[in-house]
């Protein structure tokens, strides 16, 4: 039995639609351009490719493709930060208000007024991005945890199990440091960093039920993103066929950008409304274990980090000198 309401959070979704736009436009702006610079790159090697014969053509063809997908995910990955703090942390800011009961603005207003909250809480976007990282290295040291006692259970065929688990744990958990920020944001932390550390810790001593509950919308997920993918296969072959040289291989590659620009775009939020209201149920009148804070800070470096810059934190944001 979960602690969520697929209803709800098809609720949420409706009633944050304006966001859930914004986000169709930076993640399809990013696969359009994604598939732009890999087919640039493939004409580009096309072009280069005539020089030889049909074979060279054909791979220069290929290795200009791969050249410009990797561009364009470098490219990304310095984009990180910022569609963390402008989208994502936004769009969990407006979900926690309706969540909560308050009235949203609907249309662009809503976006505004979003942003405006998350830079109300972290002035600084640099401290947001340092409180992620440092987020998601703890959140592998409780998996780690998990995988620890498991191994020590002598049970036959427990390392194939493991295996099995460790894949399932990576994907499960990958939303839940987008949680962790909710929680930061719900409670109003004037210490984020000490905030992040109490949200780790409910997080670590309801482990169970939260890897119950993420466990089901992970495969639901996963579901609707094969579905898309599928769906999303056609309009690829359509790209790839305007590629010079008929790149064979890129209606597969296509059609897993746009199914993650689908799923980014709309699937990742309805996870994270799901967890929002397990988590926020789960652990409702809590407060951290201190058994669990010393297993943290015993097993995990990026869970000592956050408590030295919590000792380094005073109010209004400043760092203590």
């Amino acid at each position: 039995m979960s602690d969520f309401s697929f209803s709800t959070s098809v609720a949420v979704m409706r009633k944050t639609a304006p966001f859930l736009l914004f986000r169709m436009v930076v993640y399809f702006g990013i696969a359009v351009a994604w598939i732009l610079a890999t087919g640039t790159g493939a004409g580009i090697g096309w072009g280069v490719g005539a020089m030889g014969d049909s074979d060279f053509q054909a791979s220069s063809t290929i290795w200009g493709g791969l050249g410009g997908f990797g561009l364009a995910g470098a490219a990304l990955f310095f984009l990180r930060d910022y569609i963390l703090y402008m989208v994502k942390a936004g769009h969990i800011a407006v979900m926690i208000e309706h969540l909560e009961g308050r009235e949203i603005p609907g249309g662009k207003g809503q976006i505004s007024y979003a942003q405006g909250i998350v830079k109300e809480r972290f002035a600084q976007a640099n401290v947001l991005f340092a409180i992620d990282r440092l987020i998601k290295g703890v959140i592998r040291a409780v998996t780690g945890l998990v995988e620890g006692i498991a191994s020590l259970l002598p049970i036959p065929g427990l390392d194939a199990v493991m295996k099995f688990v460790r894949a399932f744990l990576k994907v499960a958990v990958g939303l839940i440091d987008e949680v962790i920020l909710a929680h930061l944001i719900r409670e109003k932390a004037e210490n984020p960093w000490t905030g992040a550390q109490e949200a780790l810790v409910l997080y670590a001593q309801n482990a169970k039920p939260m890897l119950k509950n993420a466990a089901l919308i992970t495969i639901v997920s996963y579901i609707l993103a094969f579905v898309v993918f599928l769906i999303m296969l056609a309009p690829a072959g359509a790209v790839v066929y305007m590629i010079p040289g008929a790149w064979s291989a890129g209606g597969f590659v296509f059609a897993i950008i746009f199914a993650w620009a689908v799923k980014a775009a709309l699937i990742e939020p309805f996870a994270i409304a799901c967890l929002l209201q397990a988590y926020f149920k789960v652990t409702d009148g809590q407060t951290p274990d201190p058994v669990w804070m010393g297993k943290l800070e015993s097993t995990s470096g990026k869970f000592r980090s956050l408590g030295e810059k919590a000792a380094g934190w005073v109010t209004g944001g400043a760092r203590a000198t």
